[in-house]
């Protein structure tokens, strides 16, 4: 069981971040960027607080520019961040998302044509223009580019792609190079300060009005779930997938430029990769989480949602022809994000937040 502090709320730093935060607590200022996790409706848990961390108390601070980085539907939480009016594009997206419904066996493309619609009633007329034109809060949308069977739609070539990606992964996270090439979508003004010699392989692509559209798309294409995005203008060609198949949770190293960067997290864990999910010796590198401080919900708090947990994919399943009941649960999942928003801001505005810090747990 995690340690109890009395709050809904953990946080939970890297070396560095720890030894700051326990001096100087934690302002507005200080934030040189925010990561996000893939994980569908697992962005429910993070609803509410991430409305009061991005709808209003980062917006306290200076004008310097901050990068939103993620893969999958940390992209579709931060493009709500990056619009001109964040409270609202957060309340499409939860509209949006709760409504989605689909028959007994939905297809590939019955599921992504509910995810466009999503994605474009969170967007609206303007979204584009005020995600591009916002040089404060700096979109970056990580993808992939699939390589060899993987790349195909047909479904033995891809299972029996994705099943040896699975195994080499095993091996070697670096494995997975053979299957993926990470793609990052990054705002015209710059990229993330990511060091070039991290992955010298990976593509960087400037989001324009004409391929943000489709590199959102892409960052939450699960594959045999959803089609990929292909043809994607002021794009390298190819099949671009779920950027979670290798960073589904930030393992990124970034460089917080002196500042903290926040992880609204829903968990206590930073999982690598989506392949490394089952497999609990796969953690984050302790280098690459030094400056960063991961919000995540207590045990007590998950806990006391519907059915003991967060939203999920199998809920789908789980809540197969009643979508009135999985619409409610849902609704009462999100609505206790209040408790982690409140917990958030009384923390960090109270002076008490040195006291409820802990190590994140990390690998060498």
């Amino acid at each position: 069981m995690a340690p109890s502090h009395g709050g809904p709320l953990r946080f939970l730093a890297g070396e560095r971040a720890l030894a700051r935060l326990q001096r100087d607590g934690l302002t507005p200022d200080m934030v040189t960027g925010l990561a996000g996790a893939a994980g569908g409706p697992k962005w429910l848990a993070l609803n509410h607080l991430d409305r009061a961390i991005l709808g209003h108390w980062l917006a306290q601070a200076g004008s310097a520019p901050r990068f939103l980085i993620g893969s999958s539907i940390a992209t579709w939480r931060f493009a709500c961040a990056a619009q001109a009016d964040p409270e609202a594009a957060f309340q499409r997206f939860e509209e949006a998302y709760m409504a989605q419904r689909y028959s007994r066996r939905p297809t590939r493309r019955e599921i992504s044509d509910q995810a466009r619609a999503i994605l474009d009633h969170v967007l609206g007329d303007r979204g584009h223009e005020e995600i591009l034109a916002n040089d404060r809060r700096r979109l970056q949308v990580m993808t992939v580019l699939s390589r060899g069977p993987v790349a195909s739609e047909r479904a033995l070539s891809l299972n029996v792609g994705l099943a040896a990606a699975g195994l080499a992964n095993l091996a070697s996270r670096r494995a997975l190079g053979a299957f993926f090439q990470r793609a990052l979508f990054h705002h015209p003004a710059a990229p993330p300060p990511i060091p070039a010699t991290f992955d010298q392989t990976m593509q960087h692509i400037p989001l324009t009005g004409a391929n943000l559209r489709h590199a959102l798309l892409a960052s939450g294409s699960i594959p045999s779930v959803m089609e990929p995005e292909t043809g994607i203008p002021d794009a390298p060609p190819g099949v671009y997938r779920d950027g979670g198949l290798i960073d589904y949770q930030m393992d990124l190293p970034l460089d917080a430029d002196g500042g903290v960067i926040l992880f609204p997290h829903y968990e206590a864990r930073v999982v690598p990769g989506w392949f490394d999910k089952p497999l609990p010796w796969r953690r984050a590198r302790r280098e690459h989480m030094r400056d960063v401080l991961v919000l995540a919900p207590s045990d007590d708090w998950l806990a006391s949602l519907p059915n003991g947990r967060i939203p999920d994919r199998k809920d789908f399943y789980r809540y197969a022809g009643d979508d009135r009941g999985r619409m409610r649960d849902w609704q009462r999942a999100t609505d206790a994000t209040r408790a982690l928003a409140d917990d958030f801001l009384e923390t960090v505005t109270s002076g008490t937040l040195a006291s409820r810090l802990e190590l994140l747990p990390t690998r060498g």
